[in-house]
């Protein structure tokens, strides 16, 4: 099949190899602008674009979907069917209806839960044990569209979100392979969502980041987990602000939330609100590496309360 596909960053790479691995002919690949990176700024290439370049296939970067100049591409590319994986724009109706098959969405929850902009990582927020991808027909509205497969998967209660979402990348492009397979000889089928059924996944900010001991410690620990690689849970230690990037939920103990219970090899220990510790096992101090908590200790001393 002739595929037009736009997405941009890792999680959509998946996708993308499949269609080429599966012998489809994708025309063309829609994926954001480079932007610059890190210190120097130099302008870097998202992860889409740098696949599509070594497959030979075009690339196209348009700073806007509804001027008139992206549909003018995507009518000379003359696609049979646009496939969709996190690219970051909005595609307006008159582009998502000009393929004969239509537009789909690769999306990274079993719709429709968490709908919106970052599934993967609310679902680890609010403690799911299971989650999956979704294949589904684009409309207007925003991951509101018909679903044509879901696959689905458990959780791993110590996985964070960028491995989570590796896994989904993956799990989506077989998901979509299968679909794109149904579409071809006719057997796809579209099932409406159950829209009283919803829930929103918004964008991720850093207002999310501090971490409150008052609180349980396996929302915390689910917190730090959902919160990789950005913007990450963050704490004052012994005065100082520092990321947290992998927890453990520790013992019972009978202190007050926030109080260290213990700094050491093991990590640092900090009662929370639910009687129970929360063990920090790696960190990053600001301007910093990260490292394990035990390599932090041996040069910033934490106090152990008594």
């Amino acid at each position: 099949m002739r595929i037009l596909f736009m997405g941009t960053p890792d999680f959509a790479v998946a996708s993308l190899r499949r269609l080429v691995e599966d012998g489809h002919d994708v025309c063309g690949v829609f994926t954001q602008p480079d932007k610059p990176k890190n210190r120097g700024h130099k302008m870097a290439f998202s992860p889409v674009k740098e696949y599509a370049l070594t497959q030979n296939i075009p690339v196209y970067q348009p700073l806007k979907m509804r001027d008139g100049e992206a549909l003018s591409i995507v009518q000379s590319l003359a696609p049979e069917l646009i496939v969709v994986a996190a690219y970051g724009k909005i595609l307006p109706e008159d582009i998502l209806h000009t393929p004969p098959y239509g537009s789909i969405n690769v999306h990274s929850s079993v719709l429709p839960k968490y709908r919106g902009a970052a599934p993967i990582n609310w679902a680890i927020l609010n403690g799911e044990t299971d989650t999956g991808v979704t294949i589904m027909y684009m409309a207007k509205e925003l991951d509101e569209g018909d679903i044509i497969l879901c696959r689905e998967t458990a959780i791993d209660p110590d996985e964070d979100a960028l491995a989570l979402t590796n896994r989904l990348a993956e799990l989506g492009a077989e998901a979509l392979s299968e679909a794109v397979c149904r579409l071809q000889d006719g057997t796809a089928t579209r099932t409406p969502q159950d829209h009283s059924a919803f829930t929103y996944a918004p964008m991720l900010d850093r207002s999310l980041s501090p971490l409150d001991f008052t609180r349980p410690a396996r929302q915390l620990h689910d917190q730090v987990r959902g919160l990789i690689p950005w913007p990450c849970a963050v704490m004052t230690l012994d005065g100082k602000m520092v990321k947290v990037y992998r927890t453990a939920v520790g013992g019972d103990t009978a202190a007050a939330p926030g109080k260290i219970l213990a700094a050491g090899k093991n990590g640092i220990e900090i009662a929370c609100g639910d009687g129970k510790a929360l063990r920090i096992l790696e960190l990053q101090a600001e301007g910093g590496k990260r490292m394990t908590a035990a390599n932090y200790l041996c040069g910033h001393p934490v106090q152990v309360d008594a």
